[in-house]
């Protein structure tokens, strides 16, 4: 059984991906591995103190930039 704190990281996840995916008109399962590809989701859970109090905004704002620096490390 999941504690509080495990469950409010596991909602706040699905709202990453619910917004990454209308962000970038992808599928569900679609944003979900892109999100996961590029170590996204473990940044969010590990910085959900930080991050669920941001705007929707700045939080798609947020991830662009970390998936960006994680494009740019790979080639």
């Amino acid at each position: 059984m999941m504690d509080k704190l495990q469950q409010d990281i596991a909602y706040f996840l699905s709202f990453c991906i619910e917004q990454y995916k209308n962000e970038k008109h992808l599928s569900g399962s679609d944003a979900a591995s892109e999100l996961d590809r590029y170590g996204a989701l473990n940044y969010l859970a590990e910085h959900y103190e930080m991050l669920h109090t941001q705007s929707r905004q700045w939080l798609m704002e947020e991830i662009d930039e970390f998936i960006a620096l994680r494009r740019k490390d790979a080639t």
